[in-house]
């Protein structure tokens, strides 16, 4: 870990806290908003290190006495506020951690700094006790929410802190930090990269997972031979491996950009900016046999059928209505 380095992207927020950092000018209160896995933490952790750094630099220095602490997370002046209940943070929690404690004077730091990780999961009572805070905190603490969800959020809260919205990392910077730090090869790389969509945690969880790269293998199979395998073969082999349901979305992205690579050989015959490159034959194969038309009401009809899932409108039906499609364009 090498202070803000460490991060993938996200480089306009980086400047905006040291920037803070450096002219003095740090909030009381900021949100962190961006999907799971985007690298909230990470960044709330390393602002949060910075400033409480002996160094007074931009960045942690990692060797004080105080980077040290924050590393081995037990820092007395970086408070991470925990919760009992997986899907709430109640008022007690808010109390016992934040507002009963912020008064307290910082052991050792400049700062008293509190970071609440899920904030999309604050009560009402919790936000409006957290609220009296973020209006008259003392001249010492800074607090960090972090969210997927900032809409949860009461609006009293959100127009009190600076927002930094966490947006996608472009799918180069995503390939090669899975090449460089996770030495996954060129190919899976790509494909891995496609399918997290701009998200750092996402790729590194799709790119270790034993059980992701087995899913992939499936969905490509059941693809490539969709012109010879029965409706019913198809459907049961989705099942069997989508036994919890939660990695369906996984299967319709690859799905996805499986029957995009066919649509864009089709329209440029080129082979280099394909995903699947080393499944050419088979795209090759599709693009001759589906029309354009017959292409995008595949895609059309695989971005209906995650929309029906969403709607827990039945599986099976679901996934024999585009397997149909599939078959019939």
């Amino acid at each position: 870990m090498s202070g803000f380095d460490s991060v993938i992207g996200h480089k306009d927020i980086i400047a905006h806290l040291q920037n803070a950092i450096e002219s003095d000018k740090v909030s009381h209160a900021y949100i962190f908003e961006g999907e799971t896995g985007s690298g909230k933490k990470l960044l709330a952790t390393m602002f949060a290190m910075t400033l409480q750094c002996e160094e007074r630099g931009a960045d942690p220095c990692l060797k004080c006495a105080s980077c040290k602490k924050a590393l081995s997370k037990n820092h007395p002046d970086i408070i991470n506020i925990t919760h009992e209940k997986p899907n709430s943070i109640g008022i007690e929690e808010i109390r016992e951690q934040l507002t009963s404690d912020v008064d307290i004077r910082p052991y050792s730091s400049p700062y008293k700094i509190y970071i609440i990780n899920d904030a999309q999961l604050l009560t009402l009572q919790a936000q409006n006790a957290l609220l009296k805070t973020i209006e008259e905190p003392p001249a010492y603490a800074v607090i960090l929410l972090l969210t997927n969800n900032i809409e949860a959020l009461l609006p009293t809260i959100s127009s009190r802190c600076v927002t930094l919205t966490l947006k996608a990392v472009g799918d180069d910077m995503v390939k090669e930090y899975l090449m460089e730090r996770l030495h996954i090869p060129d190919y899976q790389a790509e494909v891995d990269a496609s399918l997290a969509q701009g998200n750092i945690g996402k790729a590194e969880k799709i790119a270790t997972s034993e059980e992701f790269s087995e899913l992939a293998d499936t969905a490509l199979k059941i693809l490539c031979h969709s012109g010879e395998t029965e409706l019913y073969e198809m459907v049961d082999a989705v099942k069997e491996l989508t036994q919890d349901r939660q990695n369906i979305n996984d299967y319709l992205d690859l799905f996805l950009m499986w029957f995009r690579d066919v649509l864009l050989f089709k329209a440029t015959r080129e082979v280099d900016s394909l995903v699947f490159k080393h499944e050419i034959n088979y795209i090759k194969e599709r693009a001759r046999k589906s029309s354009y038309e017959g292409l995008e009401t595949i895609i059309e009809a695989i971005e209906k059928a995650k929309v029906r899932l969403r709607a827990n409108v039945n599986f099976d039906l679901t996934m024999e209505l585009l397997f149909l499609t599939i078959r019939e364009n």
